[in-house]
C-alpha cells in the first residue's frame, strides 16, 4: 500500500517526530509500502529518505523555533495529495495539518494521528494539582469538541495506548485505535549494569557508593515537572543518602540550574546523544524518578524497564500506563510530598525482587518499533479492505 503522512512538524533537526518517521520509512521499505512525507521546509523539493520519500512544501519559519516551518498552503498539499493517490493519508496533527488531510476530497482512507494531548501539556500541568485533572478536563469542553470535529471526518484515530483510546472515547471520539509504541529492547538491558559507571555517576552528585542513585531522563520543558522532582528528592534525601542525575537540555535550562544548584546529591548531565552511553547510565542506576504526565506513551519510562530499572513515576498520563505496583511507586501530579513519599518506600524495597518485575514487564509488556509499526500496517490494511 502507498501511505501518506501529512506531517506538520517534521524538520530535519527536529527530535522525536523525526526520529519516528526516519523509523517509519525503514519498517514501510521493509514490509513493501512506499510512505511518502509532506512536510513544510524553507523550499518547495522533494528527496528520498531511508526507502521513502519527502515532500517539501515551502513555508515561512515558526517564530519561536526556526528548526520548524509552517505548514499553511492548504492547495499545495492538495496538489501533492493528488499526484500520489495514497491509499492511506494520515494527518498527524491537530491543526493546520490535520484539517489540510480532513478537507481533502480524495478517496483513500484516512487516519489522524493522536500522539500529544495539548491538555494535558499546559492546562493540566499547571492547573490539575490544585483542580484535579478531570475538573481541568472539563474547563476545556471546547478543546474536546474542536477534536471531535476534527476526528469525525477520519476513518481512524492512533492513539498509542488503550488507556488513551478510552479516554477518546470518553470525549465522543469513538473511532480510537490503539498502536502502542516501542523501543529497541536489544539496547536496553540490566546486562549493562557497571559498577564503574555507577559510582562515576555518584561521584558528579558529590556522593559514595552507599547512596542511593536515582535517574530522569527528561526534557527540560514545564509539562515534565522538574520542579517536583528536585523539590521531592531534597525532601526524600533527607532521610537517607541518595544523588539524582538529570539527563536532557530544554528551554527551561537556565531555570533548573538554578533550582538543582539548592538541592543537594543533584547532577545535571545535560543531552547525551550517544544512545549506548544513555543505555549504560539506566542500568547503572537504583530507580528512575519521573515528572511528566502529559506523554501519551512513556518511552524513557519502558527504556528504564528494560534496563531493569524500577521506577516513581505519577499517577496519570502514558507513564503510569506502564507502571505495575510490582516494579512502580506512583504519586498524584504534582504533588512534591507524594513523590518523596513514593521515592522512600521504592528504595525500602528488595532491589533484586524490583529488578525480577521490570523484566517480567520487559518481556510481556513493552514491544519493539518493529511490532509497533507490524500493528500499524495490520490496522491500515484493514482499514483500505473495509473501506472498498
Amino acid at each position: 500500500m502507498k501511505i501518506v503522512d501529512v506531517a506538520e512538524f517534521y524538520a530535519e533537526l527536529g527530535g522525536g517526530v523525526r526520529t519516528y518517521i526516519h523509523q517509519k520509512f525503514e519498517a514501510g521499505a521493509r514490509a513493501g509500502h512506499e510512505v511518502v512525507v509532506i512536510a513544510p521546509g524553507p523550499e518547495d523539493g522533494e528527496e528520498e529518505r531511508l526507502g521513502g520519500r519527502i515532500c517539501w512544501v515551502k513555508g515561512p519559519p515558526m517564530p519561536l523555533d526556526p528548526r520548524y516551518y509552517v505548514l499553511w498552503r492548504e492547495d499545495a498539499v492538495h496538489r501533492i495529495l493528488d499526484r500520489e493517490a495514497p491509499d492511506l493519508v494520515e494527518g498527524s496533527s491537530p491543526w493546520s495539518g490535520g484539517w489540510f488531510v480532513a478537507r481533502w476530497p480524495g478517496s483513500a482512507v484516512k487516519t489522524f494521528i493522536f500522539h500529544q494531548d495539548p491538555v494535558a501539556v499546559y492546562p493540566q500541568t499547571f492547573l490539575g494539582h490544585h483542580l484535579g485533572i478531570d475538573r481541568v478536563d472539563r474547563m476545556f469542553g471546547w478543546y474536546w469538541a474542536y477534536l471531535r470535529s476534527l476526528s469525525a471526518r477520519f476513518d481512524a484515530t492512533v492513539v498509542s495506548g488503550e488507556w488513551l483510546a478510552q479516554k477518546l472515547r470518553r470525549f465522543g471520539l469513538d473511532r480510537a485505535e490503539a498502536v502502542p509504541f516501542g523501543i529497541d529492547k536489544a539496547q536496553f538491558s540490566p546486562a549493562r549494569r557497571d559498577p564503574a559507571t555507577r559510582k562515576r555517576m555518584l561521584e558528579r552528585c558529590g556522593l559514595g557508593e552507599d547512596a542511593s542513585l536515582l535517574v530522569t531522563v527528561s526534557r527540560l520543558h514545564p509539562e515534565k515537572r522538574l520542579g517536583t522532582l528536585l523539590a521531592a528528592f531534597h525532601r526524600a534525601s533527607e532521610a537517607r543518602p541518595m544523588g539524582l542525575v538529570i539527563y536532557g537540555d530544554g528551554p527551561l535550562r537556565d531555570w533548573v540550574q538554578r533550582k538543582a544548584a539548592r538541592v543537594a546529591g543533584v547532577h545535571l548531565a545535560g543531552f547525551v546523544a550517544d544512545r549506548d552511553e544513555m543505555a549504560t547510565s539506566l542500568a547503572s542506576a537504583d530507580a528512575m524518578l519521573h515528572g511528566s504526565a502529559a506523554e501519551t506513551y512513556g518511552l524513557v519510562v519502558a527504556e528504564a524497564l528494560c534496563s531493569g530499572l524500577p521506577i516513581v513515576v505519577p499517577n496519570q498520563g502514558g507513564a503510569a500506563d506502564l507502571a505495575d505496583p510490582s516494579y512502580a511507586e506512583t504519586y498524584a501530579p504534582g504533588d512534591v510530598a507524594g513523590c518523596s513519599a513514593a521515592i522512600g518506600a521504592l528504595l525500602d524495597r528488595d532491589r533484586d525482587a524490583l529488578v525480577a518485575a521490570c523484566a517480567r514487564a520487559a518481556q510481556d509488556e513493552i514491544g519493539t518499533m518493529d511490532d509497533h509499526f507490524d500493528q500499524l500496517f495490520e490496522l491500515y490494511e484493514r482499514l483500505i479492505q473495509e473501506a472498498s
